[in-house]
């Protein structure tokens, strides 16, 4: 059973302006000429023909299946079933003399946790063309409670000005956006579970960008 993670890209910034303080705040460009040429995934979680993708007729919005992210911790599980991760890549194209910035993104996914395990959603987002400009979110979720029987969890990620990437200046740029499920326990006999194979609910990615004029 398929789930999806949809990247929603400059069609977003109509509906939701995000403004940054930050210098820079020239006119923004038409935001639907912002434009996702390809895409590709790579990783344990999304391993070669585990994936689907869509890409809509306008280049905004592309959608991956996944039917691998799967996270397992417990009796009768391996350490390998602990850790997931599952990178896009996403190329990018957009106005020359401009760039922007992911600002802000949610995931919604499912969880099934006993007390004791405790799992931890990372995304990791930078640019290839400076992998070393890269900023981290984190959220985790400590078993027990409602997590026991399994729940949605929604994941909001809201970037620091100050840990905002830009992309490269130019007309191109290859954003990628490193996500990792991580499973521990202080419980031998505890069980756990995250995945995105929920096919009501999945995992969705919004990613909202910010523009400014280049220097």
């Amino acid at each position: 059973m398929l789930s999806f993670i949809t990247l929603f890209g400059a069609a977003l910034v109509a509906a939701n302006p995000l403004v940054l303080p930050s210098p820079g705040s020239g006119t923004a460009p038409d935001p639907s000429t912002i434009q996702i040429t390809s895409v590709s995934a790579s990783g344990n979680g999304c391993p070669q023909g585990s994936v689907s993708t869509e890409l809509s007729p306008d280049r905004q919005v592309v959608t991956f299946g996944f039917d691998k992210f799967q996270t397992y911790i417990g009796p009768g599980t391996s350490v390998a079933d602990r850790t997931k991760n599952c990178q896009l890549h996403l190329n990018l194209k957009y106005p020359g003399g401009f760039q922007f910035a992911v600002v802000e993104s949610t995931y919604h996914g499912y969880a099934q946790l006993e007390k004791g395990v405790t799992g931890t959603f990372y995304s990791t987002y930078y640019f290839s063309q400076s992998p070393a400009d890269t900023t981290t979110t984190q959220t985790s979720i400590s078993g027990g409670g409602l997590w026991e029987f399994g729940d949605v969890y929604t994941k909001q990620d809201l970037v620091p000005t100050a840990s905002v990437i830009w992309s490269p200046c130019g007309a191109t740029g290859i954003l990628n956006v490193n996500n990792r499920i991580a499973l521990t326990t202080t419980n031998t006999t505890a069980y756990g579970t995250i995945s995105d194979d929920d096919a009501t609910v999945a995992l969705t990615q919004q990613i909202h960008v910010s523009w400014q004029a280049c220097k």
